[in-house]
Order: structure tokens, then sequence, then C-alpha cells
């Protein structure tokens, strides 16, 4: 295993229907994101992102917020699985063990963006969407990471709905695990 400090939140925490939806999940990314930015222009920080499983909805919520380039750095949307080890630096042989779909994978998603885009936080997106599981993970495996100066945070919960709405949820899930991570007081410096 490549990579720093890293805690791994673990528990398949179910989410099911509600207030977070395909459709309707605007108004809830665009609030999380809102918060995201404030909390990173406070510190003076910023984030990049990394993305597979979300395919550039992340970085899509994070730039709709007025002001966004004061703080957002960009993205990667490194869908294809060799991407991720030639452009984000994760590692070949983890790949090649256990395939993209991994909480390590995350991990080193988004401490390989935050480098690679100098940006005080990385954050990263990789899961199975459906409708047909992947690599022998079931629909609805979602691994989501943050990585900071004070290390790196991954998150999975499994997700539930169609492809649209598990997408959705992953991005307010990935939205709440950076804003829990900038309300946490970690130093940035």
């Amino acid at each position: 295993m490549s990579g720093g400090a890293g805690a791994v939140e673990s528990g398949a925490a179910e989410v099911g229907p509600g207030d977070v939806g395909p459709a309707g999940s605007g108004a809830a990314e665009v609030g999380l994101a809102e918060r995201v930015h404030a909390g990173l222009r406070a510190e003076g920080g910023t984030v990049a992102v990394a993305e597979s499983l979300t395919g550039g909805l992340l970085a899509a919520a994070l730039v709709d917020v007025p002001g966004a380039s004061a703080t957002f750095r960009g993205s990667v949307t490194a869908y294809a699985t060799e991407l991720k080890a030639s452009v984000l630096g994760v590692d070949e042989g983890l790949l090649a063990v256990h395939g993209p779909v991994h909480p390590v994978v995350a991990r080193q998603m988004a401490e390989g963006v935050r480098k690679l885009l100098g940006a005080t936080y990385g954050i990263a997106t990789t899961g199975v969407a459906g409708p047909e599981p992947q690599d022998g993970q079931p629909v609805g495996t979602v691994h989501l990471a943050v990585a900071g100066p004070g290390g790196s945070l991954v998150s999975s919960p499994r997700l539930s709905g169609d492809r649209a709405t598990i997408r959705h949820r992953a991005v307010t899930a990935a939205l709440e695990l950076l804003v829990g991570r900038l309300a946490s007081g970690t130093p940035t410096r």
C-alpha cells in the first residue's frame, strides 16, 4: 500500500429513498457545495476533485457555486482504470488485485489529485452505480475519500437506487464528508 496516513471510516450505512435523488438533488448539493467553499475561504484552502463513479457530477456541483474559482482548483475524471494509475498515481498492484472499487483506491485518488493540482484538499469518488455489479462488487458499493494536510479519511456508504440516484447520492455524501472534515478544524498549514 502506498500513500500517507489514512483513516478508513467503515460501515455500509444504507442510504435509501429520502431527500436525495437524481433530479431533486440539486438543492442539497448546492447547499453543501456552498458550505464547502465557505469553509475553504475561511481557512484559505482549495480543493481538487478526482472522480470515477460520479463522472464529473461532483466537480459540477462545486463549480455551480458563484465564486467557486477562489477555492476550486480543478478536477480529473478518471473513469478508465488505467487512468487512475497513470494520471492520479494509484498503485497499479492495488488495482490489479482489488480493482478500481476499493477504499484504498479512493484514498490514493484523493491524495493523487491533491498533489497533481496543488490543492489543500483532494476529494475522490469510486464505486458501482449499476445497473450491473462490477468486478464482484454489488451495485451501490461506494468509496469516497478526502485527503488533506492532516491525512486522509475514507467513507464507504452503501447507497441504493437506480444509477442516477446512486451517483447523485455519492456526490452528496462526498460533499458531506468534506464539510465534516472542514468543520473538524484540521489545520491547513
